[in-house]
């Protein structure tokens, strides 16, 4: 544990089961909204973590986005680009490089973080001062900081 306050017990049972609903509801929640796209959870993730970065990718680079292996990912490719939601194209710098395209990065985006979503999102945040909303979005910077770096952990580790 690092350094900072300590946590009683009974506090961090608490958030430890918000912690759980949330990744639950999440969960069910993305799954509605991939079978909706005719996608698997997973490819939804990899497509929607991929329409967070600039521009076209490479396979390494999604991979290094979602924690899967180069071989899994080379299969979530292979699903999205049948499903036309990318497509392969050679780098015109490096010949050898392919690059993956996101084809619909407006679509993606609009299903997922549709204008019900933001309204319920900025119903609850009204619920708190300023103040509160900092403290609120440095805890959500730390918990997705310590989970990309659960993800991004070697096996070994």
């Amino acid at each position: 544990m690092s350094a900072g306050f300590s946590v009683p017990s009974g506090e961090l049972a608490r958030f430890l089961a918000f912690a759980h609903e949330q990744t639950t509801l999440t969960v069910f929640r993305q799954a509605v909204l991939a079978e909706r796209l005719g996608l698997s959870g997973t490819d939804l993730q990899a497509l929607e973590l991929a329409c967070g970065d600039e521009g076209p990718l490479t396979a390494g680079r999604i991979a290094r986005l979602t924690g899967l292996s180069t071989g899994a990912v080379t299969g979530v490719i292979d699903r999205l680009e049948r499903a036309g939601f990318v497509r392969r194209a050679r780098d015109p710098r490096d010949r050898r490089r392919v690059l993956v395209e996101i084809l619909v990065r407006d679509r993606i985006q609009l299903a997922s973080r549709s204008a019900a979503r933001e309204a319920a999102i900025a119903a609850v945040l009204a619920k708190f001062t300023p103040a509160e909303r900092t403290v609120l979005e440095r805890y959500q910077k730390e918990m997705l900081e310590s989970m990309r770096a659960e993800i991004l952990r070697s096996p070994a580790e």
